[in-house]
């Protein structure tokens, strides 16, 4: 069998890589791009690690961007997200990137999606198609392209970059149409080990959230020991899927299952010291809260930057379990994940009874590793 290739380019966004196509590329049935990016990501792959593919192995490597003219007078370009499963299993669309999003908007200007601005600060308004909302893209640009050189570092990737600030306009209700789907901000979640609190909330993508010590943790573990931790991992899955059912995104928990890109679920605690992945300590005065969060059943070695964004959406909303164990009152947030600290800002109000998610923003750093071809078994 012939090889077959796609016009392609590849993309570090935040601390995610992902194959970026244009729409135009691919076929016109949505259907009909799933075997071309599984078997350009190198999946399924029964050893995990993607070797025959672009993929890396886990969730936060396995990634597809495809960018399209906007659907929409109030964006620039349409972006369509897809988390590629390393094994079996179809594309997932269910839910957005918020590290991907950061190369958006320089791709779509390196794409001819948007036109080449002078020198000074791009702004993008990307419409996320798996959601619906709008994100607003700020960045640097010299000669008529995205400036890669600056000074933000951020934890999990190496050197500094130009910083590109991301901006979630009323990212409430991404998925249920709400910021709290049951109109609480805590519910109590049956699940085969027995009854769990936890918050569900709905901003940027859903997200499940519980308290660490409801679970024997404390929020500082690496996420090596979470994923040993077999009766850990099994029940943050039950409450992902209890989650689910109670959120109104799939009907039952077999029906949860089936869609494993949402909601996140993650523990969360009051701040504690740590280690972060690269061995720096993380002292527990400079941090808002601790969070370890889940992706396709993995430990993620981050924070997702659409899950950091409800984390602090949930941080604003009194009665929630983020927020009786944040310590941060007022202003931009410090969470404390794996890889370091990541800081974000967000507002939420209520209104008429309701809390609403007014908006978050997060600052991530992009770069195009290579674009031409991908190669692939047709």
């Amino acid at each position: 069998m012939s090889l077959k290739s796609v016009p392609a380019s590849f993309w570090r966004g935040g601390t995610s890589n992902a194959l970026v196509f244009r729409a135009e590329d691919l076929p016109g049935s949505r259907a009909d791009w799933e075997p071309i990016l599984l078997a350009a990501m190198g999946s399924p792959d029964p050893n995990g690690r993607q070797l025959d593919g672009m993929g890396g192995g886990i969730s936060s490597l396995s990634k597809v961007c495809v960018l399209a003219p906007p659907s929409r007078e109030d964006a620039d370009v349409d972006f369509t997200f897809g988390q590629v499963p390393v094994g079996p299993g179809p594309v997932d669309y269910g839910g957005n990137c918020g590290n991907m999003i950061s190369a958006v908007g320089p791709a779509a200007i390196d794409l001819g999606y948007v036109a080449f601005p002078p020198d000074g600060t791009a702004r993008v308004r990307i419409h996320n198609t798996n959601t619906g909302k709008i994100i607003v893209s700020h960045f640097p640009v010299r000669d008529g392209a995205a400036e890669a050189e600056g000074a933000l570092a951020i934890d999990g990737v190496a050197g500094t970059a130009a910083p590109i600030r991301l901006e979630f306009l009323a990212p409430g209700g991404a998925k249920t149409g709400r910021l709290l789907p049951t109109g609480s901000p805590s519910d109590a979640l049956e699940t085969p080990d027995g009854t769990v609190r936890a918050s569900l909330v709905d901003a940027a993508n859903p997200c499940v959230f519980v308290t660490a010590s409801d679970l024997g943790k404390t929020g500082a573990e690496a996420p090596e020991a979470l994923a040993k931790d077999a009766a850990f991992m099994r029940r943050m899955e039950d409450i992902r899927r209890a989650g689910s059912v109670r959120m109104g995104l799939a009907a039952s928990l077999e029906a949860a299952g089936r869609i494993p890109s949402i909601p996140k679920v993650a523990i969360v605690g009051a701040p504690v010291d740590a280690t972060s992945l690269s061995g720096a300590m993380i002292a527990a005065e400079e941090v808002s809260l601790m969070v370890r969060m889940l992706s396709m059943e993995q430990p993620h070695r981050a924070v997702p930057i659409t899950g950091s964004i409800c984390l602090a959406l949930a941080a604003r909303v009194p009665g929630t379990v983020v927020a009786e164990v944040c310590s941060t009152a007022s202003g931009p947030l410090t969470f404390s994940h794996p890889s370091g600290t990541i800081l974000v800002d967000a507002e939420a109000a209520e209104r008429g009874g309701q809390w609403e998610a007014i908006s978050g923003s997060v600052y991530r750093t992009a770069r195009k590793l290579f674009s031409g071809a991908v190669f692939y078994r047709g």
